[in-house]
């Protein structure tokens, strides 16, 4: 499957290199470009963008001329937007996991600190929605399967990071809370988390922030509307299968 024409790319260090025989390879870089996120546990994570050096612009046109469903203005924004997802989350990661947690984790107790979190108004309604509280809620909200979810919930309630009770609204479910040591816990450590956010903004002005995230919602929405009818297909698929 890797081999094209001649074109073989070898995975060295964890970073794709690029060998030629016969053919010019650099025709073929986009083809065989391998993207994905690979999580082998709550740890372990692969890059997004398994390449060391991004190809420039003019190798691009050169693709194109392969194929030419390749658009290179739109493969190098791509690119780059893989690129520095990978740049930023892993700055974010290795400050986590300085403070031995794990990004998985830290993001439930992050929704549980926001439904932690009250006006100093008490009569005043919370600003930011309502808070996840049910393990199925927490699952929702962070866009992983139940099954996924409640083992992040176990480990966390393991080292004494939340507690499971009875939901207040319906008895018959259980909901999730923080800890004393949990909050103790997230002061500590969201000073520094925040402070990153910044150093790694600092280049942007704040024109240029709004300008980018007014631009990142128009690919997050676009790639909602892509992914739709995938989704839906797959449901289907497994309907179908279990018929």
């Amino acid at each position: 499957m890797w081999m094209r024409s001649g074109f073989l790319p070898v995975l060295v260090r964890g970073r794709l290199n690029f060998s030629e025989s016969g053919e010019r390879g650099l025709a073929f870089i986009v083809s065989c470009l391998t993207i994905s996120l690979l999580i082998v546990d709550d740890t372990t994570k692969m890059p997004l963008l398994l390449l060391k050096d991004l190809p420039r612009y003019e190798c691009l046109l050169e693709s194109a001329k392969s194929f030419p469903e390749l658009d290179p203005s739109a493969c190098e924004a791509f690119l780059h937007l893989l690129r520095t997802s990978d740049e930023v989350f892993g700055v974010s990661e290795r400050y986590l996991s300085e403070n031995n947690i794990s990004q998985g984790r830290f993001s439930v107790l992050m929704l549980l600190w926001k439904g932690g979190q009250r006006s100093e108004d008490p009569g005043a309604e919370r600003s930011c929605g309502t808070a996840p509280r049910t393990p199925a809620e927490l699952a929702d909200a962070a866009g992983v399967t139940r099954a996924t979810m409640t083992g992040l919930i176990d480990t966390l309630e393991r080292d004494g990071l939340v507690r499971r009770e009875p939901d207040p609204v319906d008895r018959r479910m259980m909901s999730v809370l923080l800890t004393t040591k949990a909050e103790s816990y997230l002061r500590h450590i969201l000073p520094g988390h925040f402070q990153t956010m910044a150093r790694l903004m600092a280049p942007l002005s704040e024109g240029d922030r709004k300008t980018l995230v007014r631009l990142l919602t128009k690919i997050l929405q676009n790639a909602s509307e892509i992914a739709a009818p995938v989704a839906k297909a797959a449901v289907e698929r497994n309907f179908l299968a279990k018929v």
